[in-house]
């Protein structure tokens, strides 16, 4: 690991210092985010740490139409080395993305991606860089984008596992499709369809089709989503779906707002049904929309298989153009109740307050309350209340 770090780092100061024959501009990018979080409890007692992810970019333009972008990673909690001088082993770098991307001279409106890429589809509810974790989300593969104006098309090939390496016994892979109308209307249309494939012995060909409306009108906005699973999951045949809708309104010229929020992803009542009836959220920035404590990221696993309803109501403030303050209500809840003696699942108050320092620092403070619900504590996920806080910084270059 040590030899590796020592390559990563080479590699990227050949490319920063690559003379301007080799390359026509070389932009050296960077963050440094620690985060302090508290949670109590977990596994009945309090936990506190501090994370921090810290990334070096550099994207070279080679030639007209070419540029190469490489970004290494560390992620490491404070205080996880076995020794502060002999410990110097950098067990958490990795390389995070490393692709060529190409945009034809004649071609404009054709771009190619490939290796390792982030890559985050309309609000991220399907596909998405999961940003909020300190490690992200990034695919092996490539990726075509297409368009003009306010329409495009992406399309996706990437590996998720390949039998080869020694760490997978099956390959697997993600394709799709995904389309951006942008003037239907006041807002705009995404449509898409995405096929998950695992080719273990308990196969996985499942489908997701799915369109979303987005619009903002005056101080209104507003989405409408929905998506059908179909194929085969883990060796069932699945027939799932998720619906979801949000309006919002502004005042005071932007400085506040009010948004009211539902979502229902389909569940299994019935644990001996050969059909798979639960909505699987496949790789999605789920922290984004399932309550900032993180208790149902990954689903259908976090809610026993019987799916999820999220009915919120989010307050925003702006004191001023640099400080946003913001408090969310959930009431979360099983879409089938199955063996449980409630479908309810908890209550979660969101509270946060950010602000930026300039154009490249800023930091973000939140707390969230959880009211445990016998549901939660039935599928043994949690069995009092819970209470999170963090504080994070977050500077860019």
């Amino acid at each position: 690991m040590r030899f590796a770090a020592k390559s990563i780092f080479s590699l990227l100061v050949l490319a920063a210092s690559a003379p301007p024959s080799a390359a026509q501009s070389v932009t050296v990018s960077g963050q440094v985010r620690p985060r302090y979080e508290s949670r109590d409890p977990v596994a009945g007692v309090r936990d506190a740490s501090t994370s921090m992810r810290v990334r070096v970019g550099v994207t070279a333009a080679v030639s007209p139409g070419l540029t190469v972008f490489v970004q290494a990673q560390d992620v490491r909690l404070w205080g996880s080395e076995a020794n502060t001088l002999t410990d110097f082993s950098a067990d958490n770098l990795d390389i995070h993305q490393a692709y060529l991307r190409y945009t034809g001279e004649r071609a404009d409106w054709l771009t190619t991606t490939i290796g390792r890429q982030e890559t985050a589809f309309g609000e991220e509810r399907l596909v998405g860089s999961v940003g909020w974790t300190q490690q992200g989300r990034s695919f092996d593969g490539m990726r075509v984008d297409a368009g003009k104006g306010a329409s495009r098309l992406s399309l996706i090939a990437y590996s998720l596992a390949d039998a080869s390496a020694a760490a997978h016994q099956a390959d697997a892979e993600l394709f799709g499709a995904y389309a951006s109308f942008g003037d239907v209307g006041p807002g705009g249309l995404d449509v898409y369809w995405l096929l998950d494939r695992n080719e273990s012995d308990a196969a996985t060909n499942e489908s997701t089709f799915g369109a979303q409306y987005a619009f903002t009108r005056n101080a209104l906005s507003g989405r409408l989503e929905g998506s059908l699973q179909r194929g085969e999951r883990v060796g069932a045949d699945v027939s799932a779906y998720m619906v979801g809708a949000r309006l919002g309104a502004t005042f005071n010229e932007g400085k506040a707002g009010v948004t009211l929020w539902y979502d229902y992803l389909s569940g299994d009542g019935d644990t001996n049904a050969r059909e798979a009836r639960t909505f699987n959220t496949l790789y999605a920035t789920n922290h984004k929309f399932y309550g900032f404590a993180d208790l149902f990221l990954n689903i259908p696993a976090h809610t026993g298989n019987l799916g999820l309803q999220d009915a919120a109501l989010k307050v925003s403030l702006k004191p001023s153009p640099a400080t946003t303050v913001g408090a969310d209500y959930h009431l979360f809840s099983a879409a089938q109740i199955g063996s449980l003696s409630t479908r309810r699942f908890a209550d979660e108050i969101d509270l946060t307050l950010s602000h930026r320092y300039g154009a490249n620092l800023g930091v973000t403070a939140g707390a969230s309350f959880v009211i445990q619900k016998d549901g939660l504590g039935e599928l043994g996920r949690l069995r009092e209340n819970m209470t999170w806080l963090y504080v994070m910084f977050d500077a860019v270059f």
